[in-house]
C-alpha cells in the first residue's frame, strides 16, 4: 500500500514536469510566432533565448533567496540529542531534491524489475513483530 502510493506519487510527479515542459516549449513557439514578422527568425529566437535566460534567473535569485533564509532558520536550532533516521532522510531530502527524486525512480525501477524482492522487503516492514517471550 505504501509502496503503491509512492509509485503513484513518482507517477503523477514525472506528469506534471512532463506537463510543465510541453507547457513552456509552446509559450516558446508561441512567442517566437508573434516576433518572427516584426524581425528576422534569428533575431525572434535569440529573443526567445533571452527571455528564457531571464526566466530562468529570476527563478535562481528566488530559490538563493529562500534556500539562504532557510539556512539561517536551520542553523539557529539546536542539534537534536539522538540519531534520528526519519529526521535525516527528510533533511536530506530538502537539503538534496534533485538527488532524491533521482534515488526514487532508481528505487522504483529497481522495484518494477524485481517484484520479488520487493515483496519480500515490504513483507518485512509491514509484518507485525512476533510477541516476546
Amino acid at each position: 500500500m505504501i509502496f503503491e502510493k509512492t509509485l503513484m506519487t513518482l507517477a503523477a510527479a514525472a506528469a506534471i514536469a512532463a506537463a510543465a515542459a510541453v507547457s513552456v516549449v509552446s509559450a516558446a513557439f508561441a512567442i517566437y510566432a508573434v516576433l518572427v514578422p516584426l524581425v528576422t527568425p534569428a533575431g525572434a529566437a535569440a529573443i526567445v533565448a533571452a527571455v528564457a535566460a531571464l526566466i530562468v534567473a529570476i527563478a535562481g535569485m528566488i530559490a538563493a533567496r529562500k534556500v539562504e533564509g532557510h539556512r539561517d532558520r536551520h542553523q539557529a536550532a539546536p542539534p537534536p540529542g539522538g540519531f534520528d533516521m526519519t529526521g535525516r532522510i527528510v533533511e536530506i531530502v530538502r537539503d538534496r531534491p534533485i538527488l532524491s527524486i533521482g534515488v526514487g525512480l532508481a528505487a522504483g525501477i529497481f522495484a518494477l524489475k524485481n517484484p520479488t524482492l520487493t515483496a519480500a522487503v515490504a513483507k518485512a516492514f509491514l509484518d507485525p513483530k512476533p510477541p516476546q517471550r
